[in-house]
């Protein structure tokens, strides 16, 4: 219970809820308690009458008192009818507030773990896998909401109805009780052992569940290179085998859950017997009534279910547990990067590195060793470098996905660490490397940025990321749904939309991570031109692996294993005769030859 003490604030939040659907539960099971009564009233007089109808034989006393006794079991089963009725309307609001509860709690939790994940720096999601973060914030969280609603309502069931029956029971006879009641702790303790035992096989067959899903995704995912490399075979024997493991767990815990309803009819039948012998005994001793028999055997059969239930709501509860425990892990993990001022305000541009260094906290290899610069507001740079040379960690640490090990940056001469977090990402438009876009339209996708943009804006920066002609081609043109990741768009296209997305922001600065890699070279000059017009006043870094000579930067730098090794104007590096200079000479030779 110690996990789950964090959910005792949704309690609190919910306590009316709570409290009147203890309330519910407890009259429901008072109205339940009382309908063994009125039968055993019922059959008593039935019992008592049938020597007095009997003694009427041939008299004209008979038909009269036959009626009687027939609107008498006509009252005790009308009252029986209604008990049951008032029973059923308070079971009915006792669901209405305990699980309508559970379910509240369910959304606000979720809510909360969403809103968290959202909080969590880059690290967080390079540590942990996809999978593993929806596990926990959908079926983790619904193994809590069983605790929250279904234990909880069982539990006040279980206490509330016991202590009724209980009472009721021990008013009528103490020793036929506590021989009725000897072989439900029995049946409590085999129910639970059983129920651990489907727990734990219930647990290897999800993960093996789990495991067949991954294969079955990856190989959809995949099948192009599947096919490709002709392995659909290969993949079907494969899948086999793990559908032939997962069949084989579903069988063993196919055998031991058949142990579970004949073992809990078997104790059932056992404690009826047991009451119908004893009570037997008792009437003929005077003790009780024969109706006393027949309450009896109806307080042990309502007492079955709570009393079965005890197991299932220890097994729920330790699910539960388990589930928040894996809930907390995340929960109890503090991002790395906080917002440290809630001050907004205007973003000039000026951009300064000073002897910055910086190491990836999981994989512990340095990306940029003793990095300077200074770029003025408006003006223009250029990043250049071979594959893993720290380029995209510039851009990564100018957004603040990660913070400096080393070193300072400072923007408009404040550290960046003292600007308003989203306020400073809101200011700079970043196409990243890696583009991503949303299963939703191609209008939303541009428009992510800025919600309350216009079509006609949407539409406008479209033009100017010279995608606008290829949208209008789709069927629904601006309407068209992209699909999971943009995968209906090429690479080209995605890249595309991602620009018109950042400049659709109107950033003061503007990061571009080797954002034209997938374009052909026409498609490459037309953004380009628009780019020199667009950038003008604004402050630019363009990470890339080619030479734009149709933007004129007032700084390049090339950087090698994270460190500097060249800085300066086009001209200035061309007479270094280092890097960029063979950069430079080898693309003039292939735009020669493609000429």
């Amino acid at each position: 219970m110690k996990e789950l003490a964090y959910t005792n604030k949704f309690f609190v939040r919910y306590r009316w809820r709570f409290l009147l659907g203890i309330l519910f539960v407890s009259v429901s099971n008072y109205f339940r308690v009382l309908q063994p009564q009125m039968i055993r009233e019922a059959l008593d007089l039935v019992v008592e009458n049938i020597g007095l109808f009997g003694m009427f034989q041939g008299f004209g006393m008979q038909p009269e008192l036959f009626k009687i006794l027939g609107r008498s079991l006509l009252y005790f089963g009308v009252l029986v009818l209604i008990l049951a009725l008032l029973m059923g309307i308070f079971m009915y609001l006792m669901r209405q507030t305990i699980i309508v509860m559970s379910r509240l709690m369910e959304y606000d939790m979720r809510k909360e773990i969403f809103a968290h994940y959202e909080r969590l720096s880059l690290a967080f999601y390079k540590r942990n896998n996809t999978g593993d973060l929806m596990s926990r914030i959908t079926e983790d969280v619904s193994k809590v909401r069983m605790y929250l609603g279904p234990a909880v309502l069982y539990g006040i069931n279980l206490i509330s109805l016991f202590v009724l029956v209980i009472y009721a029971m021990l008013r009528v006879n103490v020793e036929l009780t506590l021989y009725s009641l000897a072989p439900l702790p029995l049946l409590s303790i085999s129910i639970y052992y059983v129920s651990s035992l489907i727990n734990k096989k219930s647990e290897v067959i999800q993960r093996q569940l789990a495991t067949l899903n991954s294969s079955a995704q990856e190989v959809y995912s995949g099948i192009r290179v599947v096919k490709s490399y002709v392995q659909e075979k290969a993949m079907a024997g494969y899948f086999a085998e793990q559908s032939d493991e997962y069949k084989a767990k579903s069988l063993n815990l196919a055998k031991v859950d058949a142990f579970f309803y004949p073992l809990m009819i078997l104790l059932i039948g056992a404690s009826t017997v047991i009451t119908v012998y004893v009570g037997g005994l008792q009437v003929v001793r005077g003790a009780i009534t024969p109706g006393n028999i027949a309450e009896f055997v109806i307080y042990v059969n309502m007492l079955t279910w709570p009393v079965t239930a005890i197991g299932w709501i220890a097994s729920i509860i330790q699910q539960a547990a388990a589930s928040q425990k894996r809930i907390n892990e995340f929960l109890n993990t503090q991002p790395e990067i906080t917002n440290l001022t809630d001050i907004v305000e205007p973003v000039q541009g000026l951009i300064e590195f000073d002897e910055v260094d910086f190491t990836y906290p999981d994989t512990g290899i340095q990306a940029l060793r003793k990095a300077s610069f200074r770029l003025e507001p408006g003006q223009k740079m250029a990043i250049i470098g071979r594959t893993g040379s720290g380029k995209t960690t510039i851009a990564d640490l100018l957004t603040r996905m990660y913070d400096v090990t080393g070193g300072a940056i400072r923007i408009d001469g404040k550290d960046i660490r003292q600007h308003n977090l989203d306020n400073l990402r809101q200011r700079i438009g970043y196409v990243p490397q890696d583009v991503f876009l949303f299963s939703d339209t191609i209008a939303n996708n541009i428009a992510f940025g800025r919600r309350d943009a216009s079509r006609e804006e949407v539409e406008q920066h479209a033009r100017h990321a010279a995608i606008y002609d290829e949208i209008m081609e789709l069927s629904d043109g601006f309407d068209t749904a992209v699909g999971e990741r943009g995968v209906t768009l090429s690479g080209g296209q995605k890249q595309r939309v991602s620009i018109a997305r950042a400049f659709l922001k109107k950033p003061d600065i503007v990061l571009l991570d080797d954002c034209l890699s997938a374009v052909d070279t026409k498609t490459e000059k037309q953004i380009l031109g628009y780019l020199s017009g667009a950038l003008a006043n604004k402050t630019a870094i363009i990470i890339t692996h080619r030479i734009y000579s149709l933007i004129q930067f007032d700084q390049i730098i090339v950087l090698e294993d994270g460190a500097i090794v060249e800085s300066g104007t086009h001209e200035e590096l061309l007479q270094h005769k280092g890097y960029y200079h063979d950069l430079f000479e080898n693309q003039s030779l292939e735009e020669a030859e493609a000429g």
